[in-house]
């Protein structure tokens, strides 16, 4: 059974950083051909893109709330991609999820568009 499994998650103070990792798990679940999203959800909103990562030429797309600060990679020959959260903020707090999309070119940013999801890591930022 392929499955995403998310780790890295914790508490942080305001100003500080944290690195979020996603890999895959299950025989033969490559990131190949799949571009991978992040995804946020805080305390009674709606879930919200974060970064994402394209299959074919790791192009990137950001939210403009994380912007500058957020740096979204993938490798490869681990099967895992990354989120590295700088300058991080109280607003950043939630529950990120890791998605993947089988697509072999382009970035979807409709989370309805991903085909697999992982179980979510808790990021709380607070002094």
């Amino acid at each position: 059974q392929w499955r995403l499994v998310e780790s890295g998650g914790g508490l942080v103070q305001p100003g500080g950083s944290l690195r979020l990792s996603c890999a895959t798990s299950g025989s033969g679940f490559t990131l190949d051909y799949f571009a991978v999203g992040w995804f946020r959800q805080a305390p009674g909103k709606e879930r919200e893109g974060v970064a994402y990562i394209a299959s074919s030429d790791g192009s990137t797309i950001y939210a403009d709330s994380v912007k500058g600060r957020f740096t979204i990679s993938k490798d490869n020959a681990r099967n895992t991609v990354y989120l590295q959260m700088n300058n991080m903020k109280p607003e950043d707090t939630g529950v990120y999820y890791c998605a993947a999309d089988h697509a072999l070119a382009g970035i979807a940013t409709d989370e309805y568009e991903y085909d697999f999801w992982g179980q979510g890591t808790q990021v709380t930022v607070s002094s």
